[in-house]
């Protein structure tokens, strides 16, 4: 297998340091618990969580933080009085892996992630009940 080949969540975590691995395992439980009847998979070789097929955030593990995608600017202005030493770069949201991990923090951003998601779908339903 190689180094990107993960078949599962499981393997993507093991696959990190043993350090990191305690970290990712605490942002997939606060995931996993916002969002219970999210599909969790693997998209782009990272962690992603689908609602009604559409994936509505995954997360990454790096040399120095671990990230949460997407942060659009809307989700950035909601948490931005939240997001303490958090960056957000490019639609992302970088948390230093030398800090506690915000589970709270990341809950509220996964259902946030979901209600956008839910606003999304009932307008594209919205649009072809006009049609």
């Amino acid at each position: 297998m190689g180094k990107n080949d993960f078949k599962s969540v499981d393997e993507y975590i093991g696959s990190q340091p043993e350090a990191v691995q305690a970290t990712l395992a605490a942002v997939r439980a606060a995931i996993q618990r916002a969002l219970p009847r999210a599909e969790e998979t693997l998209s782009y070789k990272i962690p992603a969580y689908k609602l009604h097929g559409e994936a509505v955030l995954y997360f990454a593990a790096w040399k120095r933080h671990f990230s949460l995608y997407p942060a659009g600017a809307r989700l950035a202005a909601a948490f931005q009085d939240e997001l303490g030493t958090a960056q957000v770069v490019n639609s992302t949201l970088r948390f230093a892996l030398s800090e506690p991990v915000p589970v709270r923090l990341i809950e509220r951003i996964a259902r946030f992630r979901a209600k956008e998601a839910a606003s999304r779908e009932k307008a594209k339903a919205t649009a072809r009940e006009k049609r």
